[in-house]
């Protein structure tokens, strides 16, 4: 169930305090709902990040205007147009034929962790992606689930040094489960739902 607009204006407004000015909080809303798209509009949310395209569009056409709107699912290449024409930043490009397609700024998704189930980039062959993509504003990682925040530490820091090392300046990390260890180490963007959300 999601929580009242004064609730989601509160814990979104908590949120913001605690990371500290220079971040943009990305509401992740992949399991909300059209109807409850509202909700976060009268909250005040100003940013939001959709996981499929198919979503995107269809929270788009109802509330395009209320949002500036951000793709943070694994972006197939036959979804890039979608992104293109509704979306003003990719946290999650890690495909070459996507690559070739997208037209609005993106952050290359590395997969740190080595986790088969997880889409990125190895971090090994970052170098190659960034030289054959060269829109890339930054980076993006999602470590695995854990119930301490402070296990998130170690790759978050390994992703800053990687985008140090290339030169780029804007990072994506941090969900509602790390969220303020990620803006220690460095995040200009975190993604946070249920912290949000939930009733």
């Amino acid at each position: 169930m999601l929580a009242s607009a004064e609730d989601v204006r509160a814990r979104y407004e908590q949120l913001r305090e605690e990371v500290g000015p220079g971040l943009t909080v990305v509401a992740a809303t992949k399991y909300v709902s059209l109807e409850d798209m509202a909700v976060l509009a009268e909250a005040g949310i100003e940013v939001v990040g959709e996981n499929r395209a198919q979503d995107l569009e269809a929270k788009h056409a109802e509330y395009g205007d209320a949002f500036r709107w951000h793709f943070i699912g694994h972006l197939q290449s036959r979804k890039a147009k979608v992104v293109n024409d509704l979306c003003e930043l990719v946290h999650s490009l890690d495909s070459e034929s996507a690559a070739k397609r997208l037209e609005v700024p993106a952050l290359i998704q590395v997969n740190l962790a080595g986790e088969e189930t997880k889409s990125g980039v190895p971090p090994e062959e970052l170098s190659r992606f960034l030289a054959l993509y060269e829109g890339a504003r930054g980076l993006s990682t999602m470590p695995p689930a854990a119930s301490d925040p402070e296990d998130s530490r170690l790759l978050f820091r390994k992703l800053r040094v990687l985008a140090e090392e290339h030169g780029l300046q804007e990072l994506s990390m941090g969900t509602s489960q790390d969220y303020k260890v990620a803006a220690e180490e460095g995040a200009t963007y975190v993604r946070v739902g249920a912290r949000l959300f939930s009733g």
